[in-house]
């Protein structure tokens, strides 16, 4: 019988987040993992927050599909590229017309729009979401970024506009176009977040070896600095990062911390696109050149 408002595929923390997220909006999800175990765990995990009641745990990919109401909103929250067009070929032998496959992971705009045009001839909605929160974000209130089917989007409208962040009395969520619209603008949002990121460091490294203030005092301006214009996540987070103290040594955590920078590749596909369409995002490529520099740790120590 289906009873499910929505159904979630891939129960790792974002997805398990999102799962206990669309549960507390009073909304019922039906949740569906590869590997069982992490199922019992996730159950576990409803239970313990008082959320079992809104969740349905299926361990059949069949059954998981037949509990979701029709017309079928179906996220999956798997690892871009290749899994997601497996999980879309294990998923279309189930769905029916109407139904959409939700994607709300990082992949790339192109591929998005690659899924959209081989579902739409099979009648089968394809959205591609940006969830920009990380973790905490997922489980408390994402800005969501939609693109894809306008119709199986006004399926899904309610419970993505429940689950996001709410900024002056409005939902962070918006519909921005069909095909890859949702997943280019969150590869943007992502660019912009690298070339902030790498501003926050640079601006440390000015106080640290250039003016010779140690971890707490920078903490303490980058604090001051969230009380006014400045007052965002990152710097908010920053000075918290530079006030901890590593329990057993005593010493600013920033200082014990690897100096290797990783990347998942939206900065590089923002840096890619900027040049493909002409338009200077200097900002983005430098933060993207310092990364990779940075993880060039045993280079840079020969050096």
């Amino acid at each position: 019988m289906a009873t499910a408002d929505i159904g979630l595929i891939g129960l790792a923390v974002m997805g398990s987040n999102l799962a206990l997220n669309i549960a507390e909006k009073g909304y019922t999800v039906a949740v569906h993992n590869r590997s069982p175990g992490r199922i019992d765990e996730f159950v576990a995990e409803a239970k313990a927050q008082g959320l079992d009641g809104n969740t349905i745990p299926k361990y059949d990919l069949a059954d998981f599909v037949q509990t979701v109401k029709a017309p079928r909103s179906i996220i999956i929250m798997v690892k871009a590229g290749q899994p997601v067009d497996d999980m879309i070929e294990q998923l279309l032998p189930h769905l029916e017309a109407g139904d959409a496959i939700i994607e709300c992971g990082n992949s790339l705009y192109t591929d998005t729009q690659r899924r959209f045009d081989y579902l739409k001839p099979k009648n089968i909605g394809y959205l591609g979401v940006g969830v920009s929160g990380g973790e905490e974000g997922a489980r408390h209130g994402p800005s969501i970024m939609v693109g894809g089917s306008k119709e199986q989007w006004h399926n899904a409208e309610a419970v993505l506009t429940a689950i996001a962040a709410q900024f002056n009395g409005e939902s962070c969520c918006a519909y921005l176009g069909e095909g890859g619209a949702g997943h280019f603008v969150k590869m943007i949002h992502n660019g912009i977040e690298y070339g902030d990121m790498q501003m926050i460091a640079e601006i440390y490294g000015v106080m640290r070896d250039g003016l010779g203030m140690s971890a707490k005092e920078c903490a303490g301006v980058f604090k001051e600095w969230n009380k006014g214009p400045l007052n965002s996540y990152l710097i908010e987070i920053t000075g918290h990062v530079l006030d901890a103290v590593d329990p057993e040594t005593q010493k600013p955590l920033v200082d014990l911390i690897l100096d290797k920078a990783g990347q998942k590749g939206t900065g590089m596909w923002s840096a890619v696109v900027a040049q493909q369409m002409g338009v200077p995002a200097t900002a983005i490529e430098g933060a993207v050149a310092a990364r990779s520099l940075s993880s060039r740790k045993s280079e840079r120590v020969a050096a």
